[in-house]
């Protein structure tokens, strides 16, 4: 679920912002790094990419020749979040459907939960749709616990998609 990386990457600070005094460059390249790192939101291999824990190291710069833009490679560590085939996990109910239901757990925000992956379950339509067995019942704001039962990465929108199942000991609602 949680993890936290190493990463190498390569900052790219204008000419405007270098100055014969360290302590701007140090603040251009840690603010430019932050502006990166969370506009990239998340990557196949590691994830959502949540937040930056700490800077390591900080390279020697190199010129470029075109921009007179510097670039500084730089070591820090982050936290990012993905969620991974057989483990379980809690998410908050979104949406309601004849077919399921779609769930929220952390920053994913498209786990599909379907009818046929939810034993013992029956829809019941109306203003506010429902899902209910002889104990609880899934509606719009309920947290679930459910087994992740595959995932998938969307390029273009840079974003996971997931199946989830109830079928397993402890799963469901959450009182």
């Amino acid at each position: 679920m949680f993890l936290k990386v190493q990463l190498p990457w390569n900052v790219i600070i204008p000419p405007e912002n270098l100055d014969a005094e360290g302590l701007k460059l140090q603040s251009s390249i840690i603010i430019r790094l932050l502006g990166d790192f969370a506009a990239r939101k998340a990557s196949k291999d590691l994830g959502y990419h949540l937040a930056v824990t700490t800077l390591e190291s900080i390279g020697e710069g190199r010129v470029r020749q075109q921009t007179g833009d510097v670039i500084f490679p730089v070591v820090f560590s982050a936290l990012t979040f993905n969620l991974y085939r057989g483990e379980i996990a809690e998410g908050v109910v979104h949406r309601v459907l004849k077919l399921g239901v779609f769930l929220r757990c952390g920053p994913i925000e498209n786990i599909y939960l379907a009818h046929s992956k939810m034993p013992g379950y029956c829809y019941e339509g109306g203003e506010s749709p429902v899902f209910r067995d002889n104990q609880s019942k899934i509606e719009s704001n309920v947290v679930i616990r459910f087994i992740v039962i595959g995932t998938m990465w969307l390029e273009a929108d840079r974003e996971f998609q997931a199946l989830a199942s109830l079928e397993g000991d402890y799963l469901g609602p959450i009182a």
